[in-house]
């Protein structure tokens, strides 16, 4: 019983450690641009249910990358795409992910 409660007590750790490592927001003077010669293409909705998300900035290695517009699924019926955007913060700006709401 006290193996397990040790390896439990492991797990939450490495847990909240990769929870709080995902959740830091990387803080820029400046907007980072889209990359040069990148041209935004709809293509085609693989079926009406397709919901386009537009292009996203996610954290990597402790700067910002850029991932172009995809078609997804709703997670859920009724599901909203919220699109992601930069906030302007008293030392610089961040980025606020895209959600479902």
């Amino acid at each position: 019983m006290k193996k397990l409660g040790k390896i439990l007590m492991l797990f939450v750790a490495v847990s909240a450690f990769t929870a709080l490592k995902s959740n830091a927001q990387i803080i820029v003077r400046v907007r980072p641009p889209r990359p040069v010669g990148v041209v935004v293409v709809h293509p085609p909705a693989p079926s009406p249910r397709h919901v386009w998300v537009a292009e996203e900035w996610t954290n990597e290695g402790g700067h910002y990358v850029y991932h172009a517009g995809y078609w997804a699924l709703p997670p859920r019926p009724h599901a909203v795409w919220v699109a992601g955007h930069w906030a302007n913060r008293p030392r610089g700006y961040v980025w606020i992910r895209g959600h479902w709401a």
